[in-house]
């Protein structure tokens, strides 16, 4: 059962939920029939939505209506129709701006605002309550807007003028006409709708009569002349007609401000007369209902006497002096008074002052201040003076004395005077020795007096003092001034130290500052141009000084600048000029002198190296062999086979770039041969040795004989001379290698050996062709690092005009190493000149 129940009501619910999906798609609002209309027209607000629902039952609908966002209606209705809100006789005060919403389950849409205006307002119709009155009555007026709705606002008039202004939606109103006769009544409305106010037309006229009130109030006095003060004045207020009874009658009676009585019907008084003033005014006031009547009289009073006055001499006292206080009424009725006399008193009457007589009182002064009264009386009538404040005066202190600022001679300055204690106003006077020179009063407690002199000479200063009186028995003197006169700084001066003398970089030079003027002094040194001050110093003296060491930057203009508490001056600029320091000066000529004795030794010695060129143009040298052969071609290596040389071949060979020929008659062949071991060879042979100075290569003249081997050669130079025993040095060229024995004399070396040298005909001549190269054959363990040298041609110009010279032949050393089998001495070798060789 309870399972069934659950699910009958899912499909309750399901079914509910399926029909109750809606969408509200629009909300329009319309006015009809226009939404401008005039008064009493009936008009309709049509609400029309636009609702999307789904299934056959139709949802509850709630209307709702907003006037200004203010709720005017709500309906709820299952109705799918448009929505009518009507507004039957439509007034000024349904005018607004109009909105619809609809709610269907919580969904909600509003329409637009739409505004309805309204024009046309009914005539207001005013009603009195009485049209005749009675002076004082008052008149209630009702104004009616008939029809009209909304919040009105009434308004009333007495003619042109606004009686009163009453609302909401009260229409009456009570009011008393003032004066007597005829007024126009009349009134308005306004409807309130925010925010505007909208005013209708005026009512009709009502006039209202005003009869005057015929009760008067009457006034009586006696005596009303020639009264005095003291006279006793019967005074009577009442009414003109009594006969009549007024409930709401009121009599009052007064002088100036104060009542003096008041009743209904009559008032009498007896009132003593006092001159308070010259005349006095007497007024009965008639008071019925809102009119108020009144009846005056005026009274001259003569005065028995006047208002004494109280005084006191001296007029000025200072605290503890003595002081006389004086009580007196300046003017006096003596008729009336009859002889009596005036009767003074003072208050309050202290232990410090008694009666000196009628109206004098003796004492001394006190040290605070003090108020006092006195009292005349005669007749019965009493006067009280004004209060007299005393005021003691304390005395002035000796005064102080003091220079604003600083004292600038020649300049004007200001002089200050005050005493610390004293009672203002003070007199101030200024003295020079004993001549009075100014005076200042100073009406201000603690304010010191003001005085302006000129300072003309230093010692001037000190003769001025000041002098302070207020009043009392004797002014007090200040001491002599004294202050400082600041002389102002009136030239300054720069100097140089050393004044001559070696101003150069390195040295020290003093920079010397005088001046004039009163210290303390504050000096700063500037460079010319240059904003920030070197140094800046402070002193007590006429100069001071700046010492720097020079350096070349430091040559400028220099000034300095002088200032004390008066003034600054500046010095002229002085112009240091930073000299070279001596080392560099006499650094200069000694590298002047260095450079030139360089230039002259190097031109010396290449005009050494040209002579000497010119001397070893050639040399000559002859081999002759113990078999020459014309058409052989001869080639010679020499190497160096010793320890000392063995012992650098990993360094460059002395050997490079060396080249020479060696021809052998008709024939030339290449030579590998160092020039310091010519003289070596085991063999017998001449040579011929043209020097070159590096230049193009020249021909040696032909020797005696073909037999001659002529080598020429563009550079020979001996190496490095190691001492070292010269076998293995040479070659033997008496018998050749192995691969050279049986070689056809013209064929290449190449058909017998591994590799020949190269021919001396396909070699570059001159400096840039001479080159050094290791030889391309092996000579044997005594040749482990030959050398070829390649001697490039000669031109045959220079060799035809050369002419070599004859030397003295030199000894050749003995050779150590054992001639071989078969060998021949060599024979004796013939050099035309040794030649020149460097390390």
């Amino acid at each position: 059962m309870g399972l069934r129940l659950l699910l009958t009501s899912t499909l309750l619910l399901s079914w509910t939920a399926s029909n109750s999906a809606l969408k509200i798609t629009s909300v329009n609002l319309s006015i009809e029939p226009n939404a401008n209309v005039i008064r009493n027209t009936s008009v309709t607000l049509r609400c029309k939505a636009g609702v999307l629902a789904y299934g056959t039952e139709a949802p509850n609908r709630v209307y709702t209506i907003y006037k200004d966002d203010n709720v005017i209606y709500n309906k709820t209705t299952s109705s799918s129709e448009d929505f009518f809100y009507n507004l039957p006789e439509a007034r000024v005060s349904n005018n607004g701006k109009y909105r619809c919403m609809i709610n269907i389950m919580g969904e909600k849409m509003a329409s637009e605002v739409v505004t309805l205006t309204v024009t046309g307002m009914s005539t207001p119709i005013l009603r009195l309550n009485k049209a005749n009155i009675t002076e004082g009555e008052v008149v209630t007026a009702t104004c009616l807007a008939p029809g009209e709705t909304g919040s009105l606002l009434f308004s009333f008039y007495d003619g042109s003028k606004e009686v009163d202004k009453i609302g909401l939606n009260s229409n009456s109103v009570t009011f008393l006409p003032k004066g007597v006769g005829d007024h126009i009544i009349h009134c308005s409305y306004s409807v309130f709708i925010m925010p505007n106010l909208f005013k209708s037309q005026r009512s009709n006229a009502v006039t209202v009569k005003v009869k005057e009130l015929s009760l008067e109030p009457i006034l009586k006095i006696s005596p009303q002349h020639n009264v005095y003060e003291g006279d006793t004045l019967n005074i009577t207020c009442s009414v003109s007609d009594s006969r009549e009874d007024y409930r709401d009658a009121e009599l009052l009676l007064s002088q100036g401000n104060k009542i003096l009585q008041r009743g209904n019907t009559s008032i009498h008084v007896s009132w003593t007369a006092r001159a308070t003033s010259l005349k006095l005014t007497i007024e009965c006031w008639l008071y019925v209902g809102n009119v108020a009547k009144v009846d005056n009289k005026t009274v001259s009073v003569i005065e028995l006497f006047s208002v004494p006055t109280l005084k006191m001499s001296p007029p000025e006292v200072f605290q503890g002096d003595s002081i006389r206080l004086i009580c007196q009424s300046e003017r006096l009725s003596y008729n009336r008074l009859g002889g009596e006399n005036l009767i003074y008193s003072l208050e309050p009457l202290e232990y410090h002052m008694s009666r000196a007589g009628n109206g004098v009182f003796a004492g001394n002064a006190k040290t605070i201040d003090s108020n006092y009264t006195c009292t005349a009386t005669a007749k019965g009538i009493k006067k009280k003076s004004n209060v007299l404040t005393i005021r003691p005066k304390v005395s002035v202190s000796a005064p102080k004395i003091w220079v604003s600022g600083n004292a600038i001679l020649g300049k004007k300055i200001e002089i200050f005077c005050l005493s610390n204690t004293g009672t203002p106003p003070i007199t101030y006077t200024l003295w020079k020795t004993n001549e009075q020179k100014q005076i200042a009063i100073v009406q201000e407690f603690s304010k010191p007096a003001n005085f302006t002199v000129y300072i003309s000479e230093p010692e001037e200063l000190i003769k001025y003092f000041c002098s302070a009186n207020n009043g009392g028995k004797k002014p007090y003197s200040s001491d002599k001034l004294r202050a400082a006169v600041i002389e102002p700084m009136t030239e300054a001066h720069l100097m140089v130290l050393p004044i001559s003398g070696d101003i150069s970089e390195g040295n020290s030079v003093t920079l010397i500052c005088s001046f004039k003027g009163t210290p303390p002094v504050t000096v700063r040194w500037f460079r010319d141009g240059d904003p920030n001050a070197l140094e800046t110093t402070t002193t007590k003296i006429n100069t001071t000084n700046y010492p720097f060491i020079l350096s070349k930057e430091h040559s400028d203009k220099y000034y300095c600048k002088a200032e004390n508490r008066a003034n600054s001056v500046e010095s002229d600029r002085v112009n240091l000029v930073v000299g070279m320091a001596m080392w560099k000066k006499l650094l200069i000529p000694g590298i002047v002198i260095l450079v030139v004795s360089s230039l002259v030794l190097v031109g010396f010695v290449l005009f050494i190296r040209s002579r000497r060129g010119k001397r070893e143009t050639a040399a000559e040298l002859s081999v002759k062999p113990a078999s020459p052969k014309s058409d052989d071609s001869l080639t010679v290596t020499l190497t160096h086979d010793t320890e000392v040389y063995n012992a650098a071949t990993d360094a460059a060979s002395f050997y490079d770039d060396k080249e020479g020929r060696v021809t052998n008659g008709t024939r030339g062949s290449v030579a590998s041969l160092p020039a310091d071991i010519i003289n070596r060879s085991s063999c017998s042979f001449s040579i011929k040795i043209c020097n070159s100075e590096w230049e193009e290569p020249q021909t040696c003249p032909p020797g005696s004989g073909t037999d001659t081997e002529e080598i020429q050669a563009t550079d020979i130079r001996r190496p490095p001379i190691a001492q070292e025993p010269q076998e293995n040095h040479l070659r033997d060229y008496c018998n050749p290698p192995r691969e050279e024995q049986g070689r056809i004399p013209g064929e290449p070396l190449s058909s017998h050996s591994a590799e020949a040298p190269g021919s001396c005909s396909n070699k570059p001549t001159g400096p840039a062709g001479s080159r050094l190269r290791p030889s391309r054959f092996s000579h044997g363990p005594r040749d482990p690092r030959p050398w070829d040298i390649s001697l490039p041609k000669q031109r045959p110009d220079r060799a035809q005009g050369s002419r070599p010279r004859q030397a003295a032949t030199g000894s050749e050393p003995a050779n150590t190493k054992a001639p071989s089998p078969g060998h021949r001495e060599p024979q004796v070798h013939q050099w035309a000149e040794t030649p020149t060789t460097s390390r």
